[in-house]
């Protein structure tokens, strides 16, 4: 380990790494100015709802040449899990801390009554819970981010209390990436922040290439004689999808065999490149799933249209990452940075086209799901569930629920010291704050804070061991009932409604990574050893139970509801006038009924 971490601080050496086989300068060069800090400095890339196999370098059809380079010259990880939903995987993420223990163990806009203000469940960083910004901070890091933050809106939650220096972020779970809007009726607004005071967005925004923007400027504003450590949580491709129109045009039909096509297409995929064993089956679809040809020709039109701007929007992200790179390039610092590239969960399954509380907001607003251009300003893009399941191949489901297609999902890590290398072993999103420091050999300890949960991965990257994990270290998450743990080849899973029933299910990954068979019943030693395992683990983090009843989706229609008439207190009146007329129109017909009969009886 001592040498490894001794080539981790000599930068240099890692030029034998990069993608083409370059050589080492056959001079050494001259040595750094004495004053200069040479520790490697940090960049944490966070796609939304990105899958497994959306990038290149996994196989994805999107254009990803920047990604897929870090891929080529760092470590592609292939086990790699978050969590179901985008704030618990954030704030795990940033703190190494299960989230449960941060205060975030959910999101706001699934969060029922019962839960709202519980230890845990504040949806805010609680006291104590150190981010990798204040950990960095406090060695000499100058700190930076830019982009969706999520992790709490009042002045004490933003990235500002949380060990950054300088921050543009994004409060809520999403917003347009075209205009100054939110983008569902939770929110009234898009709350931007900068440095936590709420702020407007240029009149030339687009999300991905004002995110990069904004941190190159950050970094130009904050002290180069410092390493730095720079968050950049992207927009992409959460919804709205929404692209540039050079980038959408070069999918055009590259979708229009439809979504049990691109199942295929990536199932096979996943084989030829090992990310699931050969023959293994084809992972459970999701109920009531549609039928491509089912569809309208029209229909089909549109949703082709929908897959083409999500594939757009990705390769723009991609694009403006270049951009970024390029410029420390530029600057002489891209071969002394570290690179993680990750996800926070899996595609993303809602429409836009079936909720009426979305459809009136959609009016309020003047969104328009059928825009043309798709995925242009005013734009509302979405891929809903059918393409959420076939881009989360060769997982089973989506985005909410703890299956694999929810929360397996890509991570890769590049930088001084690490050879190109393929990680097969598990690793969990906790792990990353650890690796980061280890990789620094900066003390977790230097200031006080809850202890972290994860563990570092440096030793796996060193090859000095095989896997962070032992054979009998079962590994979990749970999100809103929605719940997963692992030990060995075995994982136990439990998937709430609307989607799921609430039942615990046992499935051999290792043989069944698509959880097709359900083995409870033929191997219940194996899962009440495992139901005892999570039962611990949800002891130990505090883990609430559900109320009798509890649908996701109708949780949020509550909670958008609610806030909806909140953001629109208008909306009381109309409400109230539709109320009254309804009243009257039924006192009416009541009456004309009553004469009716009372002229019968007459006659």
């Amino acid at each position: 380990m001592r040498a490894l971490r001794a080539k981790l601080l000599l930068p240099l050496l890692a030029l034998a790494t990069v993608v083409g086989g370059a050589a080492p300068p056959a001079a050494p060069p001259a040595a750094p100015d004495a004053s200069e800090d040479r520790r490697p400095n940090v960049v944490i890339i966070l796609a939304d709802d990105v899958a497994l196999m959306d990038f290149g370098a996994y196989g994805g059809e999107a254009r990803t040449p920047n990604i897929d380079a870090l891929a080529g010259r760092g470590a592609l990880f292939t086990q790699y899990r978050a969590s179901p939903l985008c704030s618990p995987s954030r704030a795990m993420l940033l703190t190494g801390i299960d989230a449960h223990l941060t205060g975030v163990a959910t999101i706001p806009e699934v969060l029922p009554k019962e839960q709202k203000g519980q230890p845990g469940y504040r949806m805010a960083l609680e006291p104590g819970v150190l981010t990798l910004a204040d950990r960095l901070r406090a060695q000499g890091y100058r700190t930076v981010m830019a982009g969706k933050w999520h992790l709490g809106e009042a002045p004490g939650e933003m990235p500002q209390a949380h060990g950054f220096d300088r921050s543009f972020a994004l409060a809520a779970s999403g917003a347009d990436n075209w205009d100054d809007r939110s983008y569902m009726p939770y929110y009234k607004d898009a709350p931007w922040f900068e440095d936590g005071v709420e702020t407007s967005l240029p009149e030339d925004f687009y999300s991905s290439r004002f995110i990069v923007d904004t941190a190159i400027k950050y970094l130009a504003e904050t002290d180069p004689a410092k390493p730095f450590f720079a968050y950049l949580p992207f927009q992409a491709i959460h919804i709205p999808v929404q692209a540039p129109q050079e980038f959408i045009d070069r999918y055009k039909g590259r979708y229009d065999k439809g979504w049990e096509a691109l199942r295929k297409e990536r199932h096979a995929r996943a084989q030829t490149l090992g990310l699931i064993p050969q023959g293994a089956p084809f992972a459970d679809l999701p109920p009531d799933f549609r039928a491509w040809n089912s569809l309208s020709a029209e229909d089909r039109a549109l949703y082709a249209a929908r897959m083409e701007v999500n594939a757009a929007m990705l390769e723009a992200m991609d694009f403006h990452l270049g951009r970024l790179i390029q410029h420390l390039k530029a600057k002489g610092q891209y071969e002394n940075t570290i690179f993680i590239v990750s996800s926070d969960n899996g595609p993303e399954p809602s429409r836009g086209d079936d909720n009426p509380s979305l459809s009136l907001f959609h009016h309020l607003t003047g969104y328009d799901i059928a825009a043309a251009p798709m995925g242009g300003p005013g734009s509302w893009g979405f891929i809903g569930p059918e393409w959420a399941a076939a881009a989360a191949t060769p997982g089973a489901w989506f985005k909410f629920y703890a299956t694999e297609g929810g929360i397996r999902v890509p991570l890769i890590m590049a930088g001084p010291g690490i050879a190109p290398q393929r990680v097969d072993s598990p690793a969990m999103i906790t792990d990353v704050a650890p690796t980061v420091l280890d990789w620094l050999e900066a003390d977790p300890a230097a200031i006080a804070g809850k202890p972290m949960t994860g563990r570092s991965l440096l030793p796996v990257l060193g090859g000095e061991v095989d896997s962070a994990y032992g054979a009998d270290e079962a590994r979990a998450v749970e999100v809103s009932g929605n719940s997963a743990l692992y030990l060995g080849d075995y994982k136990i899973t439990r998937s709430v409604p609307p989607v799921g029933d609430g039942r615990w299910r046992l499935y051999n990954l290792a043989r069944d990574p698509g959880e097709t068979t359900d083995l409870s019943a033929s191997e219940p030693a194996i899962m009440q050893r495992m139901l005892a395992e999570y039962a611990a683990y949800a002891a130990r983090v505090g883990v609430l139970e559900m109320p009798e009843g509890y649908d996701s989706m109708k949780q949020v229609t509550r909670n958008v509801g609610a806030r909806l008439l909140g953001n629109y207190p208008w909306l009381y009146g109309v409400l109230g006038a539709v109320l009254l007329l309804l009243g009257a129109a039924i006192w009416l017909a009541l009456r004309s009924i009553r004469a009716l009969l009372r002229r019968r009886r007459v006659a």
